[in-house]
């Protein structure tokens, strides 16, 4: 597929840079997409070209290793119980976002022998120890082979009280029996209400793993997004008290 105009205008300035190894190092494009691109969207494109060499490693490592914390600071810790189908499905939809994924499963060879690059995998089957672990803010998601271990995790994890999304599997009916076993469990209703089944945007229909999956994921961007403003709103309060 052939490069657009303004692409190889772009790769010839840093191809130019390249090849003058005693030229500039540094060098700004400056650019109105107009009449120098040929775009009709108006406005104006700044390009900062950089010819690196061996004594910038150090800067550079710094720079990564700053870039590295600040992605996770930004990812929302998600964990997941269950390496089922569902389980699979949703730790590879979720591999490209910004979250940070611990993946429970307590039977031997649950999981697959590669996981994405964002995913820790843990054995384990100590429930209430797994969850106390969760982080502050956490999404906790229950899709395990049964369904009383599916209760005994969003039972440990809405009695915490600091998750923003406690979710489960199921249907409306799991639901409905989910809500009458937390009772009889002692759980809070105020708790119960926030349980979070079936998990999912519920405009988005379809029982294949992928597609659950790709619901689910959306709903967690969405849980993120909720947690950045409120963030946002917090440190603009506390800067306007001050």
């Amino acid at each position: 597929m052939p490069q657009p105009p303004n692409l190889q205008k772009m790769l010839a300035e840093a191809q130019a840079m390249l090849a003058s190894p005693d030229g500039p190092r540094r060098r700004l494009m400056d650019r109105a997409l107009g009449p120098d691109l040929g775009q009709c969207c108006g406005g104006r494109v700044r390009l900062a070209t950089e010819r690196l060499g061996p004594e910038d490693l150090p800067r550079i490592e710094g720079l990564a290793a700053a870039e590295a914390e600040e992605g996770k600071a930004a990812a929302l810790p998600v964990m997941l119980f269950g390496a089922g189908h569902v389980g699979r499905a949703l730790v590879l939809a979720l591999a490209p976002l910004p979250v940070r994924v611990t993946w429970v499963d307590g039977r031997q060879n649950a999981f697959p022998r590669h996981a994405p690059a964002n995913v820790a995998a843990v054995e384990g089957s100590d429930t209430a120890r797994l969850i106390a672990t969760a982080p502050e803010g956490a999404a906790i998601l229950a899709m395990t082979h049964s369904h009383a271990l599916d209760l005994e995790i969003v039972a440990a994890a809405l009695r915490e009280r600091r998750f923003p999304y406690v979710g489960v599997i199921g249907s409306a009916t799991k639901r409905a029996r989910f809500v009458t076993q937390l009772r009889q469990a002692g759980v809070a209703d105020d708790l119960i209400d926030t349980l979070v089944c079936p998990i999912g945007l519920p405009e988005i229909a379809g029982k294949e793993p992928a597609v659950i999956a790709a619901s689910v994921a959306a709903q967690l961007l969405l849980v993120r997004g909720y947690a950045m403003a409120a963030q946002m709103k917090g440190s603009g309060d506390l800067a306007s008290s001050r």
